[in-house]
């Protein structure tokens, strides 16, 4: 028997917030890490789900992901009828918009869905069904990006999971802007965000962190990327990073996310 699709859109209508550039983070991220299985594939899709109250963040992904897989198509994803209307005047070859919520109303699964700044205005018990419900939508090799960031994308984190789960947390930020890594704090995702707390496993990881950009003030004679590069691999010994420094020179660290998780460590 097949599953029903939902009648009507599962979610809830967000602010609508965006602006040009603001997932650039982000979207580099995936372009670098999930470029390869997008280029494998015969026809790779790509889901913006609630991009929002304009398609800019839509047409910047279709762009970028072009830039490593030019085969990519882009689908965003909008509960509110009224944006997904006003966003047709954007559509082009690889780009189409489309009305629907969690359920990601599309023929095939994804190759990747990019949900940003969508899970904030949820409670976090709500989280993990969500999770749920989109890693089932997913390819077999596909991937769900889900994180926040700043109205200006300085500031990001964000949770990358496969068909199986969660797999790990990137942190991610304009260097210039950065006082210390504990001010990522504020856009730690929905299933994170309450959890920076004495004795959770990610408070501990940006207590660690700020102790190790303390450590590494010599190293802001260099500039800033230095002294995070430093920091970060200050980090590795502790912590279970995953990513090198050619990401960390970006502003970036990525952790296993059972590291960091509610309970984890």
């Amino acid at each position: 028997m097949t599953a029903r699709t939902p009648s009507r859109p599962v979610g809830t209508v967000t602010r609508g917030t965006t602006h040009p550039n603001r997932l650039r983070r982000m979207d580099r991220w995936i372009a670098a890490t999930h470029g390869a299985a997008l280029r494998r594939a015969d026809e790779p899709m790509a889901v913006d789900l609630g991009y929002g109250a304009a398609p800019w963040t839509a047409v910047e992904l279709l762009h970028r992901l072009r830039a490593v897989a030019p085969r990519v198509r882009v689908t965003g994803v909008e509960i509110d009828p009224a944006r997904v209307a006003a966003a047709q005047a954007y559509t082009c070859e690889g780009l189409t918009f489309r009305h629907g919520g969690f359920e990601v109303p599309l023929p095939r699964r994804p190759l990747l869905i990019r949900a940003a700044n969508v899970l904030r205005q949820y409670d976090e018990p709500e989280v993990a069904a969500v999770w749920e419900r989109l890693c089932a939508r997913l390819a077999p090799d596909g991937l769900l990006v889900e994180g926040t960031c700043d109205e200006i994308g300085r500031r990001h984190v964000w949770v990358a999971l496969g068909p199986e789960g969660p797999r790990t947390v990137t942190f991610a930020t304009r260097l210039g802007s950065l006082d210390r890594p504990s001010d990522l704090a504020e856009r730690l995702p929905k299933a994170l965000i309450h959890r920076n707390v004495p004795g959770e496993p990610v408070h501990a990881f940006l207590r660690d962190f700020d102790r190790a950009w303390a450590a590494a003030a010599p190293y802001a004679s260099y500039g800033a990327r230095q002294r995070w590069m430093r920091a970060v691999r200050e980090l590795t010994g502790t912590w279970p990073v995953v990513d090198g420094p050619g990401r960390w020179r970006q502003g970036e660290v990525t952790v296993r996310w059972g590291a960091v998780a509610p309970g984890g460590r």
